[in-house]
C-alpha cells in the first residue's frame, strides 16, 4: 500500500463538543492524499466513539486509543509515531481547517527543498510576500528583533517527516513545548513562511493554556530562550544578539510587572526566578526594546544577522 503524502495528526481528549467539526474540516480538504490519525488520550466522553464512526465511513481515518493518559504533548508524540506520510500536519481537535489549508502549505514546501518545514500564522507575514524562506539567522531575527515567530502552535506548521524526526519532535514539557521546539528547530533548519489564516483557532475554557500551571511552564521555558541567545551556535551575529538579549529581557520584565500589577505575585516571582539571568546581565541588558518591521526579512537592506 502506497503511503499517503500527508499524515494529519489530531490529538483528542474529551473533545466530543468539537471533534466532529474538526474531522469534517480535514476530510473537506481540496488536497485529498492524506491519512487522518486521531490519537485519543483516554477520553471519558464520546470522543472515541465519534472518531470510530468516521473511521468506519472513511478509510483515510485511523483511530488510536492510548492505554494511559499521556498528556497534551505526550499524545502529540504518540500521534507522530503512528504516521506514515512524507509530511506531517498537526490539527487540533477543537479547530477548523479551511479547505485550502493542506494544498496551500504543501505546494510551496514541496517546491523548496531547502526548507525543513513551512509555517502559517493567523494573518499575513510582515516584510514581504510568501513563500518566504528564512535561514536560522532570519528566523531568530524575526523572533527577537522583529514581529515574532515562536509564538505559534503545532498546528501552524507542515513538516517534512524525516526532518521533524531528526529534530526530535515536540518535547513533552508542558504547554510551552511548542516554543521550546521552535527555539531548537529554527536554529538548525530553514523555515518557509507560507500564506496565513489557513485554519480557525477556537478559544474556549477547556484549553491547556488556561490552566494555572501553564504560566509556570512558560516561565521555565524562558530560560531556554536565554540559553539559546548565549549559546556558541546562536545564529545571530554579535550585534544582533546583543539587541536580541535586550529585547528579550525587557519582555520578561514586562511580563513579571504585569503579573505583579494584577496581584499574581507568585507568577511574577516565578518569571524572574526561572529566567536564568544573573544580576549583572539584568543591569547590562535591561533596556527599552528596539524592534524593526523588516527584521527577519530576506529583502531587508540592513539585515541584522548572518545568512
Amino acid at each position: 500500500m502506497t503511503p499517503p503524502t500527508i499524515s494529519v495528526l489530531m490529538t483528542s481528549y474529551n473533545r466530543q463538543r468539537y471533534l466532529a467539526a474538526a474531522i469534517d474540516s480535514v476530510l473537506a480538504q481540496t488536497f485529498a492524499d492524506f491519512e487522518l490519525i486521531v490519537s485519543d488520550d483516554g477520553s471519558t466522553d464520546r470522543s472515541a466513539a465519534i472518531a470510530y464512526e468516521y473511521a468506519r465511513r472513511d478509510p483515510r481515518v485511523h483511530v488510536s486509543i492510548n492505554a494511559r493518559n499521556l498528556g497534551d504533548y505526550g499524545n502529540r508524540r504518540q500521534a507522530a509515531s503512528l504516521a506514515s506520510g512524507r509530511y506531517l500536519k498537526y490539527h487540533d481537535s477543537d479547530d477548523i481547517m479551511y479547505p485550502h489549508c493542506l494544498a496551500t502549505m504543501l505546494e510551496p514546501l514541496a517546491a523548496e527543498p531547502r526548507a525543513g518545514f513551512a509555517m502559517s500564522g493567523n494573518r499575513f507575514w510582515p516584510g514581504g510576500p510568501c513563500p518566504m524562506l528564512l535561514t536560522p539567522a532570519l528566523a531568530y531575527a524575526r523572533e527577537f528583533l522583529g514581529s515574532g515567530l515562536f509564538h505559534l502552535g503545532p498546528a501552524c506548521a507542515l513538516f517534512r517527516a524525516d526532518v521533524f524526526r531528526e529534530l526530535g519532535g515536540f518535547p513533552d514539557s508542558g504547554v510551552a513545548s511548542d516554543y521550546l521546539f521552535w527555539l531548537h528547530a529554527c536554529a538548525r533548519v530553514n523555515v518557509l513562511l507560507v500564506p496565513g489564516d489557513l485554519f480557525y483557532y477556537r478559544v474556549h475554557e477547556g484549553q491547556e493554556q488556561g490552566r494555572a500551571v501553564a504560566r509556570l511552564d512558560y516561565a521555565r521555558a524562558s530560560a531556554a530562550a536565554w540559553r539559546a541567545l548565549n549559546a556558541p551556535d546562536c545564529p545571530l551575529d554579535r550585534d544582533a544578539c546583543e539587541r536580541a538579549k535586550r529585547n528579550w529581557l525587557f519582555t520578561v520584565a514586562r511580563g513579571a510587572w504585569r503579573d505583579a500589577r494584577r496581584g499574581r505575585f507568585g507568577d511574577a516571582a516565578a518569571i524572574l526566578r526561572y529566567a536564568g539571568v544573573d544580576l549583572a546581565d539584568w543591569v547590562r541588558y535591561l533596556r527599552r526594546p528596539r524592534r524593526m518591521a523588516s527584521a527577519g526579512t530576506p529583502a531587508a537592506n540592513n539585515e541584522p544577522c548572518r545568512s
